[in-house]
């Protein structure tokens, strides 16, 4: 078989065609980047003296993996508020930035802690009483007018045949509203049971957002729409993912079907009773990162002979005893794992659970890179 580009491979392996061999993408889109910058982490979230997606590119470049590009993308919006950031402290460890969005009838305010050494962390969210600070969420979704383009294409340039690059979106759910409630999943399961209609209407303003970022996304024709929706089961439950996320998941791939590009979903944690509807009842191509217990609760044979008819499957090394502790040996043993258990047939790409650990040792990423070139040979 003639030896593909990496974009061809990742695309094939999606379609659920053979590709020569299995693709091979860990999943280190934050912290390992930006350790390679050599900066401190907050001068690439905050200040950004580089980018994020730059520093992907280097080191998916470094590592020689097949890329697995994943662009935010910067829309144009009638906003009804101003952003105001302020730096409240900075040491050697930490900077707390506490940013306040004023309205004319009110403001929200927020603080996030970034690290010196690890990504950011938002330490008070913007919505503390949601009856109260409901008439500003509303105005949170201003009309979005346009979106820049020219990043668009500056991205897509850099990645080349690379990877797949991907715009990414999400979706309301309960990981949407941990987000951004001050108390976290607490504040928001009470807010669900007291104030209901309220997360009903943010939902749906919610999914009426992203549908026009999606119909935006899709004119642009990118190989991949992403939805990144982390800990959409294990930070809810079936009723409530059904309720909440696959309204939206729906209309997302069956809109990314019909123009003819695929869609991935990411989603950590726990995702056996979410594979179901995934699998049953949406036009989704591609799932990851199938975590196995006890981060997750799958394994990648029992996804590949319920799921593998439909849906490409993408994962699922763990992240801390095999990628970050383990031996070289140990992470060639684990892929060689994965390749036998879901790579028969092709429909599958080789990757990590969520998130490398910024210390993963490189040799063990090379070591995953080297293993899916040989073992994962295709006849």
């Amino acid at each position: 078989m003639a030896q593909m580009t990496s974009k061809e491979r990742m695309l094939a392996a999606i379609r659920l065609q053979t590709p020569d061999r299995v693709p091979c993408t860990p999943d280190f889109s934050n912290m390992i980047p930006c350790k390679m910058t050599g900066l401190p982490f907050w001068d690439v979230y905050y200040n950004g003296r580089v980018d994020l997606y730059d520093a992907y590119c280097r080191a998916a470049k470094y590592f020689g993996i097949d890329g697995w590009y994943q662009a935010g993308v910067c829309f144009r919006r009638e906003n009804a508020f101003s952003v105001e950031n302020a730096v409240e402290s900075l040491t050697a460890e930490r900077m707390v930035v506490h940013t306040t969005l004023r309205f004319p009838e009110g403001e929200l305010s927020e603080r996030t802690t970034y690290y010196v050494q690890d990504p950011p962390t938002p330490t008070e969210k913007r919505v503390k009483d949601i009856e109260r600070d409901f008439p500003l969420i509303r105005k949170l979704y201003g009309r979005i007018t346009g979106m820049d383009r020219d990043l668009i294409e500056a991205q897509r340039a850099a990645c080349g045949d690379d990877g797949l690059y991907c715009l990414a979106v999400g979706y309301p759910g309960m990981h949407f509203f941990t987000n951004y409630m001050d108390g976290g999943l607490e504040a928001a399961v009470y807010a669900q049971s007291d104030y209901p209609e309220l997360m009903d209407e943010w939902a749906a303003l919610e999914h009426a957002d992203v549908m026009r970022q999606v119909e935006m996304m899709l004119d642009a024709k990118p190989d991949c729409i992403l939805l990144g929706a982390s800990g959409t089961l294990t930070l809810s439950n079936p009723e409530l993912v059904r309720h909440f996320c696959l309204p939206s998941i729906q209309a997302i791939t069956a809109m990314a079907k019909q123009a003819g590009v695929p869609t991935m979903l990411h989603s950590c944690g726990k995702s056996a009773a979410f594979l179901e509807m995934l699998y049953a009842e949406t036009d989704l191509n591609c799932i990851n990162p199938l975590e196995e217990p006890p981060m997750g609760d799958v394994t990648l044979k029992e996804c590949k002979q319920k799921y593998g008819d439909r849906l490409c499957l993408m994962g699922n090394l763990n992240t801390t005893d095999v990628m970050l502790r383990g031996s070289p040996e140990d992470v060639e043993r684990a892929a060689r794992k994965a390749i036998d258990d879901a790579g028969a047939g092709g429909g599958f790409i080789l990757s990590t659970g969520d998130q490398c650990g910024r210390d993963t040792p490189e040799e063990n990423l090379f070591k995953l890179v080297e293993t899916a070139k040989t073992y994962g040979k295709y006849e």
